[in-house]
């Protein structure tokens, strides 16, 4: 079988003819049009840039469950046809994997029928996307944090190999793991009809828009506590699933404003009141029209097809930082050291932080770490990296207000040259925090043109807030 791809073709299997949707069928998928059969697939996974297994869900059980690692090391070893990059299609000892690669993470099928590629490969794209619609954010964090989310994701998504739906709207009535209303009354049952559909149910074409404000937040602490530097690097991301490119008013704080204008970013005695949002700096996507933000903070666009940053923006003022760490390293007699971390969560307790990890680099004489953490701890785990010497913890989830505690006894080789706190730290810490943002800059509303009066698509606006340098001094 014969399968283009960027203007090569690739040779995949016997020559016979794809089961399923031809190539040229890829990308009518309307919701009245009737969809062929689409043979089974045995397994699907997910890897990270390094190999490790995500995700994975075995469908049929006529693979061997090292697919992933015999694909892994095919793919970062390829050296045939003289070809430095593998194909998206290719098959080892009668199986055919398939897979995609989206932000660095790589999405994966295989099989050992004849599928036509193309539609593999825009199954795969669609299934990245029903993930990221539901996460947010497509990572390798959000993906193991929401590892529960995503298994259920794919039960519904694909039973038995055999694909149901990849509508994320068809989805919203099936999954439970997340607060989701559900319109009873517009219900369809997953089965074959519902392929790759893109469409409400009744064939209307899904009217939605996603909007995400993400901020990157680095913090550096003294060894006393103070806040030494903190910035914000922050984007508004937009994603349009709108007919018609209509026209998109987006109101942000009245209070925002841009620039220090000369004056302390402390003095809070101008216009702008008491707690304003002051950004150092910002720029816009090319679409975005200006005219009344200065007098409303509007910004007014015609939203282009696919994902793009509608605003990216900084800044440097200070603000209440999600996480405060407190670290002691001491001696505690001869080649014996402890050490003690305490992590208090900072913000309302309806918030939950996920995939928190600590890590904290230990005097290079360390040869053994004894752990002992709180009672009644649920979701924490801890390593001692004997190779860089660093101490590693790391907790599934934070609720806000709560505060947890690490102690480690330290086995030393040798006394300490003098001073330890000099010889160990500084602590650091990623986590992911959804539904928050500590800058304050929120979307007051978001409109969209009307084109009836019963136009009325769904809107979708989420906050997520990640570590990018994160550290305490000890």
């Amino acid at each position: 079988m014969k399968f283009y791809h960027k203007d090569r073709i690739y040779d995949v299997g016997p020559e016979s003819e794809p089961i399923g949707l031809s190539t040229s069928a890829i990308g009518d998928f309307s919701g009245g049009a009737r969809v062929p059969t689409f043979d089974m697939i045995s397994q699907f996974f997910v890897l990270s840039q390094r190999g490790d297994n995500i995700v994975f869900r075995d469908y049929r059980g006529d693979v061997q469950k090292s697919s992933a690692e015999i694909f892994f090391r095919k793919v970062k070893f390829w050296k045939e046809d003289d070809k430095e990059e593998a194909p998206p299609v290719f098959n080892v000892d009668g199986v055919n994997y398939f897979h995609v690669k989206v932000v660095g993470l790589l999405f994966v099928a295989t099989t050992r029928n004849n599928l036509s590629p193309s539609l593999v490969l825009e199954l795969l794209q669609r299934i990245a996307r029903v993930i990221k619609d539901y996460l947010g954010v497509l990572s390798e964090e959000s993906l193991r944090k929401n590892f529960v989310l995503v298994y259920e994701l794919l039960d519904e998504v694909m039973d038995f190999g055999y694909v149901q739906t990849t509508s994320t709207e068809v989805l919203k009535s099936y999954i439970f793991n997340e607060p989701i209303v559900v319109d009873t009354d517009r219900l369809t049952p997953l089965g074959p009809a519902a392929l790759f559909m893109a469409h409400e149910p009744g064939g209307r074409k899904r009217e939605e828009i996603f909007v995400d404000i993400i901020e990157k937040i680095s913090v550096t602490f003294s060894s006393s506590g103070y806040i030494l530097t903190s910035e914000i690097d922050g984007t508004i991301q937009m994603k349009s699933y709108l007919t018609g490119n209509p026209e998109i008013r987006l109101a942000l704080n009245d209070d925002l404003s841009i620039g220090r204008n000369g004056r302390s970013i402390y003095d809070y005695s101008g216009s702008s009141g008491s707690g304003s949002v002051i950004l150092d700096d910002c720029n816009f996507h090319e679409s975005v029209h200006l005219d009344n933000f200065d007098v409303d903070r509007t910004l007014t666009l015609v939203p282009s097809d696919g994902e793009f940053p509608v605003m990216n923006y900084r800044i440097t003022q200070e603000f209440k930082p999600p996480f405060r760490i407190n670290s002691l390293i001491e001696e505690a007699g001869p080649l014996k050291a402890e050490v003690i971390l305490k992590i208090y969560a900072e913000f309302p307790s309806s918030i939950t932080a996920n995939t928190i990890v600590v890590e904290m680099p230990l005097p290079t004489y360390t040869t053994r770490v004894n752990f002992e953490l709180e009672p009644g701890a649920v979701g924490q785990m801890t390593d001692f990296k004997e190779s860089n010497r660093r101490l590693e913890w790391s907790l599934k989830k934070i609720v806000g207000g709560s505060e947890h505690t690490l102690r480690a006894k330290l086995t030393c080789s040798q006394e300490s040259h003098g001073n330890i706190t000099k010889e160990a730290g500084p602590v650091s810490m990623t986590f992911t925090i959804p539904m928050y943002n500590p800058s304050r800059l929120q979307v007051k509303y978001l409109q969209i043109a009307k084109k009836t009066k019963t136009y009325n698509p769904y809107r979708w606006v989420r906050y997520v807030t990640q570590a990018n340098s994160y550290v305490a001094r000890i």
